[in-house]
């Protein structure tokens, strides 16, 4: 009698073939529904917090102002505006918030939208012990194509996608791929419907190929080898020479009862005996879906996006990579969930309201991908631009911070001692205690009204204030520099002033020393083509200019009608950026071009 060699389910592979066919159009069909669901996988916060924020380099008319305006939004919408700040605060600052005991604003560098403004999809992790069979299951439940696989401690171990469960298909000529990757025997009887009759459920089938028992039970033993899997049926023959044979496993179809005889003998020989209602054809194209989907998921180079990573950047990744879904980690580096392309369509963007500025460059970053929704300031209208129509409240004051007591006012809320304190101190620095041309008769009355509520002296108070502001020892020359710096634009040229302020010319001095030579590098880092100096003299109400960059010296010189000088320039009765110093050089600019 001729011998029949072992098929290795060779003769299945029609079959598959058209169970991979099927398998991609349902994967198609599945990420359709899967992003219909996504606003259905994650709760979204009803009411999103709201930043109330000032300049970059913030003075502290933009930290009291933003703190007040928060203050006054929460009266009446349950505590839904945050006061923020967009850089380090200077020593004044530091000085009025300690005063007052008033905690800090939380920093914020980009109010771009990041990854938590997106709708997740909340797709649960999965054990990378499950079976192919159940994972593809649980994708079809979920209507997604891409499962995240996690250990215990929400540590994301690695992705597996339709397709890679097409692969697992593709892989059945191997007949020992079912022991290389570890499968359980249990996850065997799950995925063919069958019951575990001998042997331990939670055991794994770690070596031996997979045959199919199909010549007769005299030339079994020709191709079976020690730990081997066997699919047959019902003849008892066949069984026991298999189990004979040292075979691990019988897999016997048919649903029939296996005789007490053949049990006996598994037990004897330590040999798992499954039984399932499907035929051995059945048998042969279902096992492989049995393995964990560890053995085929990506584990190495995930691209992966944090909860904290801005929508630019994770747009900008996802255009290189072309995978349908990302996962996403939380703080700890836990898996959150999974994003798309589609998702960043859907995305919340940050809704701020500015304080104390309207240019695009003094803004914090990212200001165009946040939705503004009001902007209130005293200075000259600038570049920013939005979507939407905003409420936008700008006054010729002194300050930002008599705006804001003018609308506590309005709105007949009362101005408690702490809020009083801040715009107070906001109106003193702001106008150098009255002496800035920017200040105006509203400006004196309303710091004299919160004086009172504050329950301090104006000119001791703003004394004190002052020369905590004009203490330089400790600090850094870039920390000097940058406590009150701004760029403005024209046509033909971009700038920047910064001010420093202090008691004393001697202090003044020192401190020009510091910055003659890191103005170099600011022309460099900012991208500017001139930088200035206001070094002001709040006793005497006047500001020694110095200057870098090319022709610098000789706007300053011509707009003030002043002779140039390398060592700077001193303009009597200049203190204000506002008002003074920075319309009188953008006009000289102006009728340069």
């Amino acid at each position: 009698m001729k011998k029949y060699p072992v098929t290795e389910m060779h003769w299945v592979v029609t079959r598959l073939l058209i169970d991979l066919m099927k398998l991609g159009m349902e994967e198609d069909c599945s990420q359709n529904k899967g992003y219909r669901r996504a606003t259905d996988n994650m709760a979204i916060e009803k009411k999103k917090k709201v930043w109330v924020v000032g300049h970059k380099n913030p003075d502290t008319d933009s930290i009291c102002a933003a703190i007040a305006y928060a203050n006054l939004k929460n009266q009446s919408d349950e505590g839904r505006y945050e006061a923020k700040r967009a850089g380090e605060l200077n020593e004044e600052t530091k000085y009025v918030l300690k005063t007052f005991g008033v905690k800090s604003p939380g920093l914020i560098t980009d109010v771009g939208a990041q990854v938590k403004d997106i709708e997740i999809r909340k797709t649960p992790g999965v054990s990378g012990k499950i079976s192919l069979k159940r994972a593809w299951e649980t994708m079809k439940k979920l209507e997604v194509v891409t499962l995240p696989v996690t250990n215990q401690f929400g540590k994301l171990e690695g992705i597996i996608v339709t397709k890679d469960i097409a692969t697992s298909y593709m892989d059945v000529f191997d007949n020992h791929v079912l022991s290389q990757a570890r499968t359980q025997y249990k996850n065997i009887a799950a995925t063919l419907d069958g019951t575990i009759i001998v042997g331990n459920e939670h055991a794994y089938f770690v070596r031996g190929k997979v045959v199919v028992a199909t010549s007769n039970p005299e030339y079994m033993a020709d191709y079976i080898e020690d730990d081997d899997m066997v699919i047959l049926g019902d003849r008892e023959e066949a069984q026991k020479q298999a189990i004979e044979s040292n075979a691990s496993c019988l897999i016997i179809g048919g649903g029939i009862e296996v005789g007490e005889d053949v049990r006996t003998l598994a037990e004897k020989h330590d040999c798992i005996i499954i039984t399932t209602p499907f035929d051995t054809f059945s048998v042969a194209r279902l096992i492989n879906q049995s393995m964990p989907i560890k053995q085929f998921m990506t584990q190495k180079n995930i691209i992966t996006f944090g909860i904290e990573d801005y929508v630019d950047e994770v747009r900008e990744t996802m255009s290189k990579i072309r995978h349908r879904d990302f996962p996403i980690l939380n703080e700890n580096g836990n898996y959150a969930g999974m994003v798309s392309r589609r998702n960043l369509m859907n995305m919340q963007k940050k809704q701020v309201i500015l304080v104390d500025h309207n240019e695009k460059a003094q803004a914090v970053d990212g200001i165009d991908e946040a939705e503004i929704l009001e902007i209130i300031d005293h200075h000259r209208l600038g570049s920013l631009e939005t979507v939407s129509p905003v409420y936008f409240r700008n006054q010729p004051l002194g300050c930002t911070s008599t705006i804001i007591y003018q609308m506590y006012q309005e709105k007949s809320v009362d101005v408690p001692k702490q809020i009083a304190g801040l715009l107070l101190s906001a109106i003193i620095s702001d106008t150098l205690m009255f002496r800035s041309p920017t200040c105006t008769p509203l400006d004196k009355s309303v710091a004299e009204a919160l004086a009172v509520i504050a329950e301090v002296d104006i000119e001791t108070y703003a004394k004190n204030m002052f020369q905590a502001g004009s203490n330089f020892s400790g600090k850094t020359t870039e920390e000097i520099f940058y406590q009150d710096f701004k760029i403005f634009h024209t046509d033909d040229c971009d700038f920047g002033v910064a001010q420093i302020s202090a008691m004393s010319r001697e202090e003044l001095d020192k401190v020009a020393e510091q910055i003659r030579p890191f103005m170099v590098q600011v022309l460099a880092e900012k991208k500017i083509d001139m930088v200035y100096v206001m070094l002001t003299d709040i006793l005497e109400e006047s500001s020694k200019i110095i200057f870098d960059g090319e022709n610098a010296g000789k706007i300053l010189g011509a707009a003030f009608r002043k002779e140039e000088r390398s060592e700077g320039i001193l303009l009597e009765g200049i203190v204000s950026r506002k008002k003074q110093f920075i319309p009188t050089l953008m006009n000289e600019m102006a009728e340069r071009q």
